[in-house]
């Protein structure tokens, strides 16, 4: 506990927040939330030092957080916020119908309130930051595909305490001022404690109180919350706060989530709209206007809140409200704002091409005019000849080579003709097709060379070592050249494994790979992430199993592991 002037909040218990994107076609959530509890249950009994790496240096810490794991009671429910939220992602390629978000309930030493009094606020951040990582490695398996955690954001942890010591307090200004160093410890708690903060950071951390009762004190922040009340309020009045204060953060926080990632397919969506290997304009438009109704979705939902903010007589609710909006940067000029401004710049992004495309077509329609008029001319000449020979009696000869000439260069032109129509017909229904090396790296000990996606599509997930063929580039040249740019290797080809033509393999349009399965000249030891991967690492076969790998990497790895086998038996 923290103590100020022998002052201390004694911790009753938590809720955890985490926003979500689910596919409830593919997926069961609620059995897929019971497993994600089994698993959180089964980490905090077992935590290790690795696993509490931030508060190592004090051990004293590291076995306190270990008994609270060991100690702690926690039930889970899922929340469906949004029903029927059509949202596909543009990094994975994956769609998803729900929007909502887990709450955990979370008590360390449920049933030994002694123990309780031991907690501090710097021991309570550390377990919500283990299972943080634990649901990034979760969502990194494929059977979790249709489970889109956000794991961008710490879990959201409301603090819930009922008590202090020594005695009871009435929380006047004064009082608040006298214990903002106990207070600002406890409302902000992914921050740190050291003794020596200044006085300025705790006068900004006692800043907006939203209770307007002195036997209460509510601190809302990004990432986490602090309630305090005095016990009677508690036992009589706690419903109040979950149904007034931390749902509402929970719902705010998930409408957050869902704008950020429709910020991030914009994003997406208009690289792909800038680069000439990315998908048709067609498929571009109707992805934004996907986009733009689940924006409208949002809007109606944030309509609500608005309507809230201006006819609700509930002065404490619509304080709430208004803060909430306030650092979730959902006022009308904050993110949704940026978010309109994106779908008229790729609008007008989009006019401009079909602007170049009409002129293009143009000057392929005038081609064909000109073409034709051609063909007239020749028609003429030919009638032309036609006269002229019927007045040259007795010179067949001369008559059969004019008609036959005539003939043939008509023919000939026409058949040209025909055939410039077929082309810029088949160019138009043709897809972009561009064109990749990927490299399989296996050495003696079974591991494998993967990196880790540092732009979309699939960023932040493994992937093999490779990239797009430059022009005057062979496919296998291109695979060593990025494979040193990637993974900082030199290596040789063994043999290509194939060719990978799937036209839904790539979210960005039909890009085809070539494989190749390759032997490192230098160590695995040289292994560094770089170009557009963020790190480069050598796993073992079995420890690739289940992981979600991006495109269609994991049936080239199988593919790759098959060739080497028959190979050996060979």
């Amino acid at each position: 506990m923290i103590m100020t002037d022998d002052f201390t909040f004694v911790y009753e218990k938590e809720y955890w927040y985490i926003s979500v994107f689910v596919n409830s076609v593919h997926l069961d959530v609620e059995a897929k939330l019971d497993e994600l509890t089994k698993l959180i249950k089964d980490k905090v009994k077992n935590l290790t030092a690795d696993d509490l790496s931030k508060i190592s240096w004090n051990e004293k810490w590291v076995k306190k957080v270990q008994d609270m794991g060991k100690n702690m009671y926690i039930e889970s429910e899922w929340n469906n916020f949004l029903e029927g939220f059509p949202y596909h992602e543009e990094n994975t390629n994956l769609s998803y119908n729900k929007l909502g978000w887990f709450e955990f309930r979370v008590e360390y030493y449920k049933d030994d309130p002694e123990k309780k009094k031991e907690i501090e606020p710097i021991l309570i951040q550390q377990i919500p930051i283990v299972i943080s990582n634990l649901f990034e490695d979760f969502c990194a398996l494929k059977v979790n595909d249709y489970l889109n955690i956000d794991t961008e954001s710490p879990i959201y942890d409301f603090v819930i305490s009922a008590k202090t010591h020594p005695g009871q307090l009435e929380w006047t200004e004064e009082q608040i001022n006298n214990h903002k160093r106990a207070i600002g410890d406890w409302s902000v708690v992914y921050t740190g404690s050291w003794p020596d903060y200044n006085e300025k950071l705790y006068d900004n951390r006692i800043k907006n109180n939203l209770s307007n009762r002195t036997s209460e004190l509510h601190y809302l922040r990004r990432n986490s919350g602090f309630i305090y009340m005095h016990r009677e309020n508690f036992e009589n009045f706690f419903q109040y706060m979950v149904d007034f204060v931390m749902i509402p953060t929970a719902r705010i926080r998930a409408i957050q989530f869902a704008l950020m990632s429709i910020n991030q397919s914009l994003d997406i969506l208009f690289l792909r709209q800038t680069k000439e290997i990315y998908m048709e304009m067609s498929i571009i438009e109707e992805k934004m206007r996907n986009l733009k109704q689940l924006r409208g979705l949002i809007q109606t939902q944030m309509s609500k809140v608005y309507y809230e903010l201006d006819y609700n007589r509930r002065q404490h609710y619509t304080a709430v409200l208004s803060y909430l909006v306030n650092i979730f940067n959902l006022k009308p000029n904050g993110i949704i704002k940026r978010i309109t401004d994106k779908f008229e710049i790729i609008y007008d992004s989009m006019r401009h091409l079909y602007q170049k495309k009409q002129e293009e077509n143009q000057q392929q329609t005038e081609k064909s005019i000109n073409i034709l008029n051609l063909l007239f001319s020749l028609g003429i000449l030919a009638d032309f000849s036609g006269l002229l020979i019927g007045v040259i009696e007795g010179e067949n000869l001369i008559s059969g080579t004019i008609n036959l000439i005539s003939s043939i260069v008509i023919i000939g032109v026409f058949l040209y003709t025909v055939y410039i129509k077929v082309k810029i017909t088949m160019e138009e229904k043709k897809e972009k097709v561009s064109e990749t090396s990927d490299a399989i790296i296996i050495n003696e000990d079974n591991q494998i060379v993967m990196v880790v996606r540092k732009e979309p599509p699939f960023k932040g997930q493994y992937a093999l070592p490779g990239g797009f063929i430059e022009k005057g580039e062979t496919a296998e040249q291109a695979c060593i050249r990025e494979v040193k740019e990637e993974t900082n290797l030199d290596v040789e080809i063994i043999r290509k494994i194939g060719v990978y033509d799937d036209p839904d393999r790539d979210p960005r349009g039909n890009i085809i790979s070539h494989a190749f399965l390759c032997k490192s000249l230098s160590s695995f030891d040289e292994i560094e992430g770089d170009d557009d991967a963020v790190y480069a690492q050598a796993f073992s076969v079995k420890e690739l199993e289940g992981l979600d790998l991006a495109f269609d990497h994991e049936f080239i790895l199988k593919d790759a592991l098959k060739l080497r086998n028959l190979k050996k038996e060979n």
